[in-house]
């Protein structure tokens, strides 16, 4: 028994895997595409498997949209904590991940649209962008650095901004998605009580390295790794 623990996953363990990752990425391929009415028949068959295979994973195609935003919602988080994880102000900490996030749509837009096209509601999910915003909001609430009668009003606020920069940005293929999230991120700022040359200093300082994502949503190519 230890030695088939270590071994790993069995070849059957990794095909589910592999299935249930085709399945996610051909959903967050119509949702990017905003076609959620789309059939089971047909994300099976964006999504290269078997008909059959879909209820050994989900239960229903509303679960599996559910899980696939969940996903690209996770993953998001991760990238964004592992980008900030140097930082010691909490109010650079959200600046850097407001910053990061506007410049993150021009890599991955398709995967930007999975989150436009569920809205506002992603702000109401207790995992992935909104508990870390959240988080964010109240640390740097309590070390002094935002006034904001509460974290939970802050994430509403930052995130209806955040997700307007980047309905903007989806739009306009050829603005400076930089330039534009420093602005809003430093809008934000001030709303959250900074002043206004605190704000524009904080987002004129040099960001880390952008992380390299293959961010490929679509029917026909779904992303595996989201």
């Amino acid at each position: 028994m230890a030695s088939e623990a270590a071994a790993g996953p069995s070849r059957g363990d990794r095909r589910k895997e592999r299935t249930r990752a085709a399945l996610l990425g051909a959903a967050q391929g119509f949702l990017a595409e905003g076609r959620s009415a789309v059939s089971i028949q047909q994300i099976t068959d964006a999504a290269d498997v078997g008909f059959g295979s879909f209820y050994n994973h989900f239960e229903s195609k509303e679960a599996l949209f559910e899980a696939a935003v969940d996903s690209v919602l996770v993953t998001y988080a991760a990238l964004l904590e592992e980008i900030v994880a140097g930082y010691d102000d909490p109010a650079e900490v959200f600046a850097v991940s407001f910053r990061m996030t506007g410049r993150l749509q021009r890599q991955v837009p398709e995967m930007v649209r999975v989150l436009l096209n569920e809205g506002t509601g992603i702000l109401l999910r207790d995992r992935g962008l909104a508990p870390l915003a959240q988080r964010h909001i109240h640390d740097a609430v309590d070390a002094g650095r935002f006034d904001v009668e509460s974290p939970r009003l802050g994430l509403m606020a930052a995130g209806g901004a955040l997700l307007g920069l980047l309905q903007m940005l989806d739009a306009d293929p050829d603005a400076d998605a930089g330039a534009l999230a420093d602005r809003m991120t430093a809008r934000v700022l001030r709303a959250f009580g900074m002043d206004g040359a605190a704000a524009d200093a904080l987002c004129a300082r040099p960001l880390p390295e952008q992380p390299v994502l293959d961010g490929r949503v679509s029917p026909s190519h779904p992303t595996h790794g989201l």
